[in-house]
C-alpha cells in the first residue's frame, strides 16, 4: 500500500466553523444523521452490505432444503442479525447460554438447540422456557447425566429432548463414535420418562487448527464420518436416531459431502473474522464487524501508537500469526472502508490500551495525529462483540443508518 499521509485521515480536533459536536453520550435516533466519526470509541461496527453477503453464501450451500442449516447464534446474540439470516422468517437455531435462549425465544425462535452440556441444576430454566413454547434441546455424554435428567424431567412432568455429543476430533467433550457408553446412554435417553433421544451431535473445533483448505475439507469429512458412524451404531441398536448434527464454519464452508447428516450449525459465517481469513475461509473484506478505535498518544522513541481499544474491547485472543509469523490482536485499517493499513497491527494489548508498532511500515507517528479513528478488524468475532452492547451498523460508508442491541451474559 502506498505511503499514506496525515491528511488521509480526520482528526476530530480539525474541527471547521461548521462542525457538529456530538456529545459522547449521545444516541442514534431515526431520521437524525450520524457518522463513524461522531461515535464515542471503542464502538463497535456492522456492516450491512458484508453481513448480507456472507449470509447468502452459506445459504446457498442449503438452499435445497435435503440438509438443515441451523445457525448458531452465539456469534451474533442479536435478533436483528437472526432477522437477515432467517429474510424474515423463522427457524431452527442454535445458542451457547439460556440467556440467549430466552432472548432468542421472546423475538419468536422456538425451535432452539442448547449446544452446551447440561448441568441438571439448569433444567428448572429450561422447564420455564418450555412453558413459554420453546422446544428446547439439550445436550449431554454421560449415563449419569442422561439419568439424572431424565428423573428430573418427570418430576418436573416434562419430557427433555436430548442430543448425545459426539467426540469427532478428540478436541472438546463427547462420547468417540465407538464407545460402548454411548449405547447405554443412548438407552437411558430412549427408556427414560423425562427424556427422549433425539440424535448426536459434534463440533469439528479441530478445524481451527487446520493449516490449509486441504486440512478442513480432511476434517469435514472426519467430522461426517464419525456423526454418522454414532447414529448408525445407535440404530443398529435398535434405537432412533433422527437428528445428526455437525458443524463449524470452517467445515461448513469446506465439506464435500453431507450424506447421512440432517443438520449444519455454523455461527461465525456471519460476521467472519481473521481466523476465518488465515484459514482461507473468506478475505478481509468478507468480515463484517470492526472495533472503532482512536490513536490517544504516541511512543515517538520506540515508533508506536497507543489506542484506546485493548483487550476488554479487542478480546485478548492472538488468533493466528499474521503474516509476519507473529501474534496480534487485530488488523488496522483506514476508519471509512476497513481498508488495511500495510504492515499495521495491534500487536499488544492491556485492560484499555492497544499498541501498534509501525516498525517495518511506511508510516511514522506523524501520520496518526492523537485524535485519529481507525477500525481494527477482529481475530475472533464471537469474543470480540461480547464485549459490546449494540451494533452500530453501515453499508458499505460511514454513515450509521441503525444501532442493533445485543444479548450478553448468561
Amino acid at each position: 500500500m502506498p505511503h499514506t499521509t496525515a491528511a488521509s485521515f480526520t482528526s476530530p480536533f480539525d474541527i471547521g466553523p461548521n462542525a457538529l459536536i456530538v456529545p459522547v453520550s449521545c444516541i442514534v435516533m431515526p431520521g437524525i444523521a450520524m457518522k463513524l466519526d461522531q461515535l464515542p470509541t471503542p464502538s463497535l461496527i456492522l456492516d450491512k452490505n458484508r453481513l448480507s453477503s456472507n449470509i447468502q453464501m452459506m445459504g446457498r450451500k442449503f438452499q435445497d432444503g435435503t440438509v438443515t442449516l441451523r445457525p448458531h447464534l452465539k456469534t451474533c446474540k442479536s435478533a436483528d442479525v437472526a432477522r437477515e439470516i432467517f429474510a424474515g422468517g423463522k427457524g431452527g437455531i442454535t445458542v451457547s447460554t439460556l440467556k440467549e435462549a430466552e432472548y432468542f425465544l421472546e423475538a419468536g425462535y422456538q425451535d432452539i438447540l442448547y449446544a452446551v452440556s447440561i448441568a441438571p441444576q439448569k433444567l428448572d430454566q429450561v422447564k420455564a422456557l418450555q412453558d413459554r413454547g420453546a422446544t428446547m434441546t439439550l445436550l449431554l455424554d454421560e449415563a449419569e447425566v442422561a439419568a439424572e435428567v431424565s428423573r428430573i424431567g418427570l418430576s418436573l412432568g416434562t419430557v427433555f429432548p436430548c442430543l448425545i455429543e459426539i467426540d469427532s476430533d478428540g478436541k472438546r467433550a463427547g462420547l468417540t463414535p465407538d464407545d460402548a457408553a454411548l449405547i447405554d446412554v443412548a438407552r437411558l435417553l430412549h427408556a427414560g420418562e423425562g427424556t427422549d433421544l433425539a440424535g448426536v451431535m459434534t463440533h469439528a473445533g479441530g478445524s481451527y487448527a487446520c493449516q490449509s483448505v486441504d486440512g478442513i475439507i480432511q476434517m469435514a469429512e472426519q467430522e461426517r464420518l464419525a456423526i454418522t458412524q454414532a447414529a448408525d451404531r445407535i440404530r443398529e441398536a435398535g434405537l432412533p436416531c433422527p437428528i445428526v448434527s455437525l458443524g463449524s464454519t470452517p467445515t461448513a464452508t469446506f465439506g464435500k459431502s453431507l450424506q447421512g447428516v440432517t443438520e449444519v450449525r455454523a455461527g461465525v459465517y456471519v460476521f467472519q473474522d481473521l481466523v476465518m481469513t488465515a484459514l482461507g475461509v473468506c478475505t478481509h473484506k468478507d468480515i463484517a464487524i470492526s472495533v472503532l478505535a482512536t490513536v490517544i498518544s504516541h511512543k515517538k522513541d520506540r515508533n508506536r501508537l497507543l489506542i484506546d481499544a485493548g483487550s476488554l474491547a479487542l478480546s485478548a485472543d492472538p488468533g493466528k500469526p499474521n503474516p509476519t509469523g507473529k501474534p496480534h490482536f487485530g488488523q488496522v485499517c483506514r476508519m471509512e472502508d476497513t481498508a488495511p493499513l500495510d504492515g499495521l497491527w495491534v500487536n499488544s494489548c492491556n485492560q484499555e490500551h492497544g499498541l501498534i508498532s509501525l516498525e517495518g511500515s511506511s508510516f511514522t507517528c506523524d501520520d496518526f495525529p492523537v485524535g485519529t479513528r481507525l477500525r481494527i478488524l477482529p481475530n475472533h468475532a464471537c469474543i470480540t462483540a461480547a464485549a459490546y452492547s449494540e451494533y452500530h451498523v453501515v453499508e458499505g460508508g460511514d454513515d450509521i443508518t441503525a444501532v442493533w442491541p445485543r444479548c450478553n451474559g448468561w
